[in-house]
């Protein structure tokens, strides 16, 4: 009994295998501390990425709709579109494809106001070019245009359904979407 008073008043009056633990525990709430500053600031990043003109879009969609060639046939298509808002622009992606058909595009959009602008480009045909419009709250109606292509493109975002309305002037003359998250 002698040896373990010894030993303990040696280790400040502790049983020294009781250091471990307290320093596990010590580093438990370190690392419950740190994971919670961590949390609180991506929860910090997202609602600045979230508020804005673009706000309702942001994330990942998918869904499908018609796509209405030149000769006026259709084709059903299924289609995934990702918006990353960050307050008062926008990167977004749209790739839809049928057994015949395949479109990918993608934009980089600005708000000031309810005037919309930015460029794009649609990566299967290669071709880019400008857009122009206005909106908020997450619909948007803008000209998209480029060398010999024009087209229309409405945006409806509610909740978490949205439509996507093209029409062009070329071979490609329109497609009707309907997303969800």
């Amino acid at each position: 009994m002698e040896h373990l008073q010894a030993y303990r008043a040696a280790g400040g009056g502790k049983h020294r295998a009781n250091k471990p633990i307290e320093a596990r525990a010590r580093n438990r709430r370190l690392l419950m501390a740190a994971a919670v500053l961590f949390a609180a600031g991506i929860a910090n990043t997202e609602s600045n990425a979230q508020s804005g003109p673009f706000a309702p879009m942001a994330g990942s969609w998918s869904g499908g709709g018609v796509v209405t060639l030149d000769d006026g046939s259709t084709e059903r298509i299924r289609c995934r579109a990702k918006y990353a808002p960050i307050g008062p622009t926008m990167e977004m992606s749209l790739t839809c494809a049928s057994d015949a058909y395949k479109f990918i595009l993608g934009a980089n959009v600005r708000a000031e106001g309810s005037a919309i602008t930015g460029s794009w480009s649609e990566a299967s045909r290669n071709i880019s070019g400008s857009l122009q419009g206005r909106g908020g709250g997450g619909n948007f109606e803008v000209a998209v245009s480029a060398a010999g292509f024009n087209a229309n493109l409405m945006l409806r975002t509610s909740g978490n359904k949205q439509t996507v309305t093209l029409r062009a002037d070329s071979q490609f003359r329109g497609a009707n979407i309907s997303l969800s998250r």
